[in-house]
Order: C-alpha cells, then sequence, then structure tokens
C-alpha cells in the first residue's frame, strides 16, 4: 500500500445522520463542471482515451435505455480519468429528421397552418426556433445521472462544422462514384411523406387477408395469394420456377390480368418457391422490392398505381380510393367475377410500421439518392476480422459480418425539410453539379438545389470525427482520434455502427473511428418484457432517481450489464442499490466516529492483526479483479464483486470484527483505524465510477482531498496474506454456523446465552472476544451446564439453551412442523409413483413436485436434528 498524501485534519469530520441524495446530487454535479474536472485537453501530454456519446435525438428525453448506457461509459470515462488519461467524452444531440420535422409540424397544427403554408425557409427557421426553446432537454437530464462529458464540446448534428463535414464527405463519394440517384424501391411513409431507413421500420403481428386469385381462364388459369390485392392493378407478371413442371407449358405465355384487361407474361425465376402456396406469385415491380428485382431481371415495366399518400392512381373504377379501402373494394370485384378461389381471414403477419407515426409502411418506387455500399462495407468487414477493431463481446462478430457481407446499397435521401439539404444542383439543360463546402454554388435562371435532406445516419455516421473538427486536422483530430471504445446497443450495430465503421474508413486513410466496439443488451422490466408505453411497463428513470437517488439506479443498471445480454430491471432492485448506498453512508459515518484515518503511512504487516492482514489482503484481490472486469467490459461481475466486498467483508465482518479492537484501544486500535480508512479510501475510490455522488461526499470526508472524481485510481500493491484469509475465513464459518444453530433454536438475534469457546489448537484465541460480541455469548459461569454442543471447523461451542428458550414449547413447534413436512413427503412421493401421472403431467408439473419432495426431504432432515440438539429435561 502507498502512503496516503492528504493533508491530516485538525477534527474528526461530521456527517449528516442520514443520506439523502436530493439534497447532494444537484450541487455537486455543478461543481464538478464548474472545475472543469470532465474538460478535455489535446495539448495535454497524457495518453488519450475517448468515448462519443451516442447522440440522442434533439426531441428525446432520458429514458432507460439511455440512463443504461450512459451509467456504462461513465463508469469506463470515470476510471479512465483516475488513472490519468486525458479523457474526453463527447456529447452532442442529433437532428432527428423525421421526428423532429414531426414535433414541429404537430405545433404548427395547433396554430392552423402547415409547413408548406410558411414555405421551406420559414419553416426551418420555425424548428431552429423550436430546438433553441424546446428541444435538447435531455442535456439536463443527463447532468441528473452525472454523466461526466466535455460539455464545453457539445455539438449538434446540424451545427456549421457538422455541416460542412457532411458535404465535404458526400462530394467525396459523389466524385469517387461511391454516391448516385436512380429509380429503386424504397420504405415509403404515406403519412410522413418520405422514404425512410430499414431502422425506422416497426415490424409487428396484424391481421390481414390472404386472398387467393386466379388468374387467366382454363387450362391457361394461375391461381397466386396475396395479401395486398390492391396492388394487383400493378401487375406486370406472374412467376413460377424455373423447374416447376405444373407450369411449364405456361412459361413464355401470357394471360389476362383481372379487372384490368391487361395482358401480362409468364416468367420463370429462381426466386420463386415452389414449396409455397401455389408455386406462382404476383409480380409488381413498383411496389415490391422483391418484385423489383425479378423485373429488372425480366425486363418487365415498373407500374405504380398508389400515389405517395397511398391513394389509387391507375384508371377505373378504383381510382382514387384508399389503398385498404381498395383492398375491399378490389376483392369484391373480383369475387363478384368468381376469380376468389380461397380466403383466409384474419390473416396474421408482419407488417411495417413507421416508427414515428406507426402508419403502416408502403414499398414504393422511387428516384433516391444511394451509396454504393459494397468497398465501403469490405473495408468494415475487413477492419474487424484483420484485427484493427475488436467486437466485445467476441460472439457478436458473425452478427456483424451477416451484415456488413450482405449490405445493399443505401438510401440516404429523405423527402423533408429539416436536415441537411443534399449538395447538387440541377442546370436548366440536365446539368448536375454537386457541391463542396468551398465551392460557389451554380447561379442563373433554371439553376435549382435538390430539394432532398440526407438520411440522419448519414450525418451521424460521421459522429467519432466530425465532432472533432475535420475535415479540418485540427489538434483534437490528431489528439483524440480514433475513438478508444464505442458502447452502444447490439440492435444498432447493424445501423450506426457500420455507418459510423464504413464513413470512418474511408475519410480517416483507412483508420477507424474506435479500437472497440463494446455492445450491451436491451433494458427489459423485471419478468424479461421489452418495455413500451402500450405494455404499461415503461419506466422514466427520473421518477427513479427523485425517489431513490441517481446512484440507486446507476447501479442497479451497472449490476445487470452482462456484454451483450439484455438487462431486466424492477423498481425492488432499485430499492435495494438505495439500501447498499446507505449501507455505505452509516458505515463510513460509523468508521470516521470511530477514528478511521487515513493520515500517515499504513503500519508493517508484521504489526497487524490477522484481521487487519485479511482485509488489506482481500482488498488488493478486488482492485485485480475489478481492473480486470473493467478491462472486459463485465460491468455486473465488477459491480457484483464491489457490492459484496464492501457490504460483506468490509461493513459485516471487518468492521464488526474490529469493534473490540477499537474498544481496548491502545497501539492496536490505532493500527485498525489507520487499516480502515485506507480500506475505506480504496473502496470508495473503486466504488466512484458507478456511484459518484454517495463516492465523492464520503471520500472527501475522509480524506480531506479536493474530488474523488480526480483522485488516484487504486493499483493492486501486491499485498497478499493466504494465512491471514484462511484464518479469518476459519472465523467467519463458526459465526455462521452458531448463528444458524440459534437460528434454527429460535433465538432472538440480540438474546445473549452463556457459552464456552474450545478454540485449542485452532491458533483462533485472539479473536474469541470478537467472535463472543458477534455471536451475543456470555461467559460461561461456574454454575454452567451445557445443553448444546456444536463442533465447527476444529472449534467446539458449547450453550447454555436452558433459560433461553422455552423448550416444551419449542418441541412441540418443531414436532408439528416435522408432522407437515413428512405429509408433505408422502404426498410427493406417491405422485411420483403413479405411473398414471407421470405419463400424463406436463413436464414441467412433474419437476415442481419433485422439488417440493426435494425441499420435504430437507425439511425433515433439518428439524430432526434440531429436535436433537433441545435439551433434555
Amino acid at each position: 500500500m502507498t502512503e496516503n498524501t492528504q493533508q491530516p485534519k485538525n477534527s474528526v469530520p461530521e456527517l449528516p445522520t442520514q443520506y439523502t441524495p436530493a439534497d447532494v446530487e444537484g450541487p455537486l454535479y455543478e461543481r464538478w463542471v464548474e472545475r472543469g474536472y470532465f474538460e478535455a485537453d489535446e495539448k495535454s501530454e497524457k495518453p488519450p482515451y475517448t468515448v462519443v456519446i451516442p447522440p440522442p435525438n434533439v426531441t428525446g428525453s432520458l429514458h432507460l435505455g439511455h440512463a443504461f448506457e450512459h451509467t456504462l461509459i461513465d463508469a469506463l470515462t470515470r476510471r479512465k480519468r483516475m488513472q490519468g488519461f486525458e479523457t474526453l467524452w463527447q456529447p452532442g444531440m442529433d437532428h432527428a429528421g423525421i421526428a423532429t420535422q414531426n414535433v414541429v409540424e404537430r405545433e404548427l397544427a395547433k396554430e392552423g397552418v402547415s409547413r408548406h403554408d410558411l414555405g421551406r425557409e420559414a419553416f426551418v427557421e420555425r424548428v431552429w426556433q423550436w430546438k433553441g426553446e424546446s428541444g435538447g432537454q435531455i442535456s439536463g437530464q443527463m447532468r441528473r445521472l452525472g454523466d461526466g462529458v466535455a460539455w464545453s464540446r457539445e455539438r449538434f448534428t446540424m451545427d456549421e462544422g457538422l455541416s460542412k463535414a457532411v458535404q465535404t464527405i458526400f462530394k467525396r463519394l459523389y466524385d469517387d462514384e461511391l454516391i448516385y440517384r436512380a429509380e429503386r424501391i424504397i420504405n415509403w411513409c404515406p403519412r410522413c411523406l418520405t422514404a425512410i431507413s430499414d431502422i425506422e421500420v416497426e415490424y409487428q403481428d396484424d391481421d390481414g387477408e390472404l386472398v387467393s386469385i386466379r388468374y387467366g381462364e382454363g387450362d391457361s388459369s394461375i391461381v397466386v395469394a396475396t395479401t395486398r390485392a390492391e396492388t394487383m392493378l400493378g401487375d406486370t407478371a406472374v412467376a413460377v420456377h424455373p423447374e416447376d413442371e405444373r407450369y411449364a407449358h405456361l412459361v413464355g405465355t401470357e394471360i389476362e390480368l383481372p379487372l384490368t384487361g391487361r395482358r401480362i407474361p409468364v416468367v420463370a425465376d429462381e426466386h420463386v418457391d415452389p414449396e409455397f402456396g401455389t408455386g406462382a406469385v404476383k409480380v409488381t415491380p413498383a411496389h415490391d422490392p422483391n418484385d423489383f428485382e425479378i423485373g429488372r431481371r425480366h425486363g418487365l415495366a415498373n407500374l405504380a398505381v398508389l400515389d405517395e399518400r397511398g391513394v389509387i392512381t391507375a384508371h377505373g373504377p378504383f381510382q382514387g380510393l384508399d389503398r385498404f379501402e381498395a383492398r375491399s373494394a378490389i376483392v369484391g370485384a373480383l369475387r363478384a367475377e368468381g376469380r376468389i378461389v380461397a380466403e383466409k381471414r384474419p390473416y396474421t403477419h408482419s407488417v411495417g410500421h413507421c416508427s414515428r407515426c406507426k402508419t403502416t409502411i408502403e414499398p414504393r418506387l422511387s428516384m433516391q439518392w444511394w451509396v454504393k455500399v459494397g468497398p465501403l462495407a469490405k473495408a468494415a468487414g475487413d477492419a474487424v476480422r484483420d484485427g484493427k477493431v475488436a467486437i466485445h463481446p467476441k460472439e457478436m462478430e458473425s452478427r456483424y459480418f451477416g451484415w456488413v457481407d450482405n449490405l445493399h446499397d443505401w438510401c440516404i435521401s429523405r423527402q423533408l425539410w429539416w436536415g441537411h439539404r443534399i449538395p447538387v444542383w440541377y442546370g436548366p439543360n440536365g446539368e448536375v453539379v454537386c457541391v463542396g463546402p468551398d465551392d460557389e454554388a451554380p447561379t442563373g435562371e433554371g439553376w435549382h438545389q435538390d430539394t432532398d435532406v440526407l438520411d440522419t445516419w448519414f450525418s451521424s455516421g460521421l459522429w467519432p470525427f466530425s465532432t472533432l473538427g475535420w475535415p479540418e486536422q485540427t489538434p483534437s483530430v490528431e489528439k483524440f482520434y480514433p475513438n478508444s471504445v464505442l458502447v452502444t446497443g447490439y440492435d444498432i450495430l447493424f445501423f450506426w455502427v457500420a455507418r459510423m465503421m464504413m464513413f470512418g474508413l474511408y475519410a480517416m486513410d483507412g483508420t477507424p473511428p474506435f479500437h472497440t466496439i463494446a455492445l450491451h443488451g436491451m433494458v427489459r422490466d423485471q419478468f424479461g418484457k421489452k418495455m413500451s408505453k402500450s405494455f404499461g411497463n415503461a419506466v422514466n428513470p427520473l421518477d427513479w432517481m427523485d425517489t431513490y437517488g441517481s446512484d440507486a439506479v446507476r447501479f442497479t443498471l451497472a449490476r445487470g450489464a452482462n456484454p451483450g445480454v439484455d438487462v431486466p430491471i424492477g423498481e425492488d432492485w432499485v430499492q435495494g442499490s438505495r439500501n447498499f448506498a446507505n449501507k455505505i453512508w452509516n458505515a463510513t459515518r460509523f468508521a470516521l466516529m470511530n477514528g478511521a484515518t487515513v493520515e500517515g503511512e499504513l503500519p508493517p504487516a508484521e504489526e497487524l492483526s490477522a484481521t487487519d492482514r485479511w482485509i488489506l489482503s482481500r482488498l488488493n484481490s478486488v482492485v485485480a479483479e475489478v481492473d480486470a472486469y473493467y478491462d472486459d467490459y463485465q460491468f455486473a461481475k465488477l459491480s457484483d464483486t464491489l457490492f459484496h466486498f464492501a457490504w460483506d467483508e468490509v461493513f459485516d465482518w471487518y468492521v464488526e470484527l474490529s469493534k473490540t479492537t477499537f474498544m481496548a484501544g491502545g497501539p492496536a486500535a490505532d493500527a485498525s483505524r489507520r487499516v480502515l480508512g485506507e480500506v475505506l479510501d480504496v473502496t470508495l475510490r473503486l466504488l466512484h465510477p458507478v456511484v459518484p455522488f454517495v463516492t465523492e461526499t464520503l471520500w472527501t470526508t475522509l480524506t480531506g482531498g479536493e474530488s474523488v472524481v480526480i483522485a488516484e485510481w487504486p493499483a493492486d500493491s501486491g499485498f497478499r496474506d493466504a494465512a491471514a484469509e484462511r484464518k479469518i475465513e476459519t472465523v467467519q464459518q463458526i459465526v455462521t454456523e452458531v448463528r444458524r444453530f440459534r437460528s434454527d433454536q429460535g433465538l432472538q438475534p440480540g438474546q445473549k446465552v452463556p457459552a464456552q469457546l474450545d478454540l485449542t489448537g485452532t491458533a483462533l484465541a485472539p479473536h474469541e472476544s470478537a467472535m463472543r460480541s458477534l455471536l451475543r455469548l456470555q461467559p460461561a459461569g461456574e454454575d454452567f451446564t451445557a445443553t448444546a454442543s456444536l463442533p465447527v471447523a476444529g472449534a467446539t461451542v458449547a450453550l447454555d439453551l436452558s433459560g433461553a428458550i422455552d423448550v416444551e414449547a419449542e418441541r412441540k413447534r418443531l414436532t408439528k412442523d416435522l408432522s407437515a413436512a413428512e405429509k408433505e413427503l408422502a404426498q410427493t412421493t406417491a405422485k411420483l409413483g403413479n405411473e398414471a401421472f407421470l405419463a400424463k403431467a406436463p413436464e414441467q408439473v412433474k419437476e415442481k413436485i419433485r422439488t417440493r419432495k426435494a425441499a420435504a426431504e430437507a425439511d425433515i432432515e433439518r428439524i430432526t436434528a434440531q429436535l436433537a440438539a433441545l435439551p433434555t429435561a
């Protein structure tokens, strides 16, 4: 152990009798920010440690998923800061194109105005106004949680610097022919009136209908099944498998498309599954991505029959009908013609919905801007394969490769007004000019800019370097790129992470944006169910913070964080974490009142008691364990290790074993007070990254130091004392067994009984006084008569229980319990011996009976032993 260099204190520090988080957390956080503890200096010679915050939406508020992720990142960065790294946790927010535009449009609707009434320029000004007045409330909530971010560096994906980065990389990709414009099938929201990305589509099981329709007549007819009858108006073929003999005679011929009078070809395509349905599928290239590819292979026409709002545009009786109205009308018309072969209703199937407005998504053929991802995705895959980037946990690599190795070109244009406008101008004679940030846009009659904006993921894909000032080669870029680690959910591995990898490798000369991708799971309720307002199980973490304190919420989340695994959480677990914070507070308060100190050097090991050597040995082991868990992103294990060490070993054992030493006074007490101060100092520093507020208050009070935020991270001194650990483990075993016996005999925890302790041969004599205190054992008087004797771990504890319990009443109670246990055993044994029951009962029922039988057998053994141990008359 190293000498503590804090200044001596002239008096015993005092702490309030109770810890009240609401009185502590806010002022503490503002003090940290004012003192600049979380800021990062690119001129520092310290090694860098950089993490970017996954930028929350400007429209968002702190939910449990944010709180979970932020807790993990904050723990990592606080530890690294204490370890002497120049630590940058980069904050910022995403402009969230669709979400933000929807929010402002709803505000306008209350005023009876639409964005079209304002015009594009005025509408965008209105969004900026909203952002300044109402956006970004999550920043204040992050402060509540204790996020140690560099607030002076806060960025926004639409600010001037990041906009320059977006325009720069668009221009480079365009010039390298990696961005192009083409007509393809995209996800279209008829409510938001824009293309949306895959991640903005939520799939759910909806009740629809599956109708089988006969196309053609007689031997030339084919039956196809569909859940979207309205799109048949846009069919341009029927497809069958090339090897399906049932339809071989029809391939290359034409059949009539019902209701339209058009004739369409029958084509052979290997995409068709001959085992599914009738083995024939309708082909609507303008309204289905798979059909679009079939159409490309066979040169089919793309016939769009739905407009941007999902209204039928095809000529005829259905023109002007909404898509769902048209579905019913078309099925009715087909039924009237006798072309409905079968109907299944309801037919439950997976349907995509817009994540913003919940409208059913419409696959739609549309002219859009695309990124050619082939070479970019290959680089992103190779970076992991070559070891430049590690994915943690490693088993998630296969999911990553499964995605990046099969990426389709990325649709990056959105039909919105809020966002980075595509930097392409069109001229009066068909000219197309892409403009970089330092270029002059074309002017003159007939020139106009593309009206679309870029997908939000385009700008957030630049986040690890655009936030540092790229495309300029700033000192921050040189110091803090690449990031050390990306902490994010596995659910956006394919979207945000893949895009950052592609853009980082492309823009930064092959240097990946981070060394490690540490993936975590999703927060779920205590039953493992996804949290959702519709399920009624969503939790506002701010409510829990108000009730239990931020440390309690943080510790609960960290204690459930196993890499890549979902995290169940319930309020009772937060209560338990609040109790832990109170335990830390009360134990430290007790220690201070009893003279725990960090002043001066630790006494040499040979001058310390076995109890002191034991706790110091355990302390160093815990330091090593916690470091190893941090380096492996095992937040649950490090939190659990600290919980049990602090609560069980320090507070419940070391403090209790030391009480008699403190009471006796003298050099031994002084040594133990110094050891207790050392243990608390190190334990509070180890706990700080996860529970920053309570540890800051306690550590500064204990040590007189400026702040634990900038304190040195504990190091394993290498001190171990296996003999002392074995000795105290023996003491613990004896105390635990005697406590269990006392409980079994019905003694109250504080009830004192006479006892003799025979510790001959155990070398535990120095601990007899502490053991008696812990076990509430009085010295044996001259008239002592042992009524029970317990041999434990080489020692013998003899007790006189004659005056402590009502033996007859206890015997009656135990006899009654034994009878109930024997009855339970008989019933469960009979059931498990019944062949008819075993043949019919579900496995879980049989397992439950087996568990009950085993419990009954254990109860009988326990109660029989208790009866035998009762004093005799």
